[in-house]
């Protein structure tokens, strides 16, 4: 049980240009690992002077290669091996992941260890994230509303969590060629070799999505639809099925329907356009479902619409998937802040 101390806890922050957001998130991992030796940042073409804050505060930093395109994946992988390879074998048994735009609660790795201690199968812990400030805009809102998760042994992860370094190293950690979807991706790989993935009801992390426009949600919504139609791509046939509903909602309520509806104007003098109530009776489905999870009626109301609006970026993502597969391109970030 020795492993389970915090002196067996490593981390690794990925960020760029996270300023003042990447101070909060050091500071909480200085103050709670026994030691800043094992944090490793892991930076991706910063100008913000973020490595500087990062070495000042005795962490080791890992500058990206911009030579290469820049992923979570690759920088979450170049951040564990690196922590390994400046660490005495053996003694880092779990890797604390967290992005540079989140603060660590203080009562998370002693809860989370707790749990390890409970199963030798369990591959991830991971907990609640929150927004730091949902009332901000309804773009925060959105955010806090989609990290809250059942709780309870669960598929996936997110970017945040806690990962047993014998894990990480069964499937080779994370797919640095993906740009979005990386953690599911690697929870199937790790489910298939017999790990299990668990979110515990506590909290976990403060998260500072930063989202003030609606182009900046937009964004995101695209990104979500390229990461639906790679997982599709990738196991939409294998036994998990992954992101087959999906991958059909987004074509089917952001492309075709809208297409129909559109195309028979002129046959049905305009009655097609009746067609786009069915996006109401979506929407009523989507906040019935949410009040049933526990949200305030106006927090469901939101949710519903804006999960009805993301039907057309998604699509739109799918497509810029699929379009770039098949020109065998090399993908690139699509980022929202």
């Amino acid at each position: 049980m020795a492993e389970l101390g915090l002196a067996a806890v490593g981390a690794v922050v990925i960020g760029r240009n996270e300023g003042e957001r990447l101070v909060r998130c050091l500071d909480a991992l200085v103050a709670q690992l026994p030691h800043p030796e094992t944090i490793v940042y892991v930076d991706s073409g910063s100008t913000d002077g973020s490595c500087d804050r990062a070495r000042d505060r005795g962490i080791t930093v890992l500058e990206l290669d911009n030579q290469m395109p820049f992923t979570a994946a690759r920088g979450r992988n170049a951040g564990w091996q690196r922590l390994l390879a400046q660490s005495s074998p053996g003694t880092i048994a779990f890797v604390q992941f967290i992005d540079g735009d989140c603060e660590l609660d203080p009562a998370w790795i002693p809860q989370a260890l707790a749990h390890f201690a409970t199963d030798p199968q369990l591959a991830i812990v991971c907990g609640r994230r929150r927004e730091r400030y949902p009332q901000a805009t309804p773009y925060n809102r959105l955010a806090d509303l989609e990290w809250d998760t059942p709780i309870g042994e669960t598929q996936a992860c997110g970017g945040d969590a806690l990962i047993r370094v014998a894990a990480l190293e069964s499937v080779g950690g994370y797919d640095p060629t993906l740009i979005c979807g990386e953690e599911p991706e690697m929870c199937i790989r790790l489910r298939r070799l017999g790990w299990t993935i668990w979110r515990l009801d506590g909290e976990m992390t403060l998260h500072d999505a930063a989202m003030t426009r609606f182009g900046q949600w937009w964004r995101r919504s695209i990104r979500g639809g390229w990461a639906v139609a790679e997982g599709y791509a990738r196991y939409g046939q294998a036994p998990e099925g992954y992101m087959v509903q999906q991958h059909k909602s987004g074509w089917l309520w952001g492309a075709a329907i809208p297409l129909v509806i559109l195309t028979l104007v002129p046959v049905t003098f305009g009655l097609s356009l009746f067609l786009f109530l069915a996006y109401g009776l979506l929407g009523w489905r989507i906040y019935q479902y949410r009040c049933r999870q526990g949200d305030r009626p106006s927090h469901a109301r939101m949710y519903s619409l804006f999960c009805v609006i993301s039907k057309v970026p998604q699509a739109i993502g799918q497509g810029q998937y699929w379009l770039n597969h098949w020109r065998g391109r090399q993908a690139t970030l699509i980022e929202y802040k």
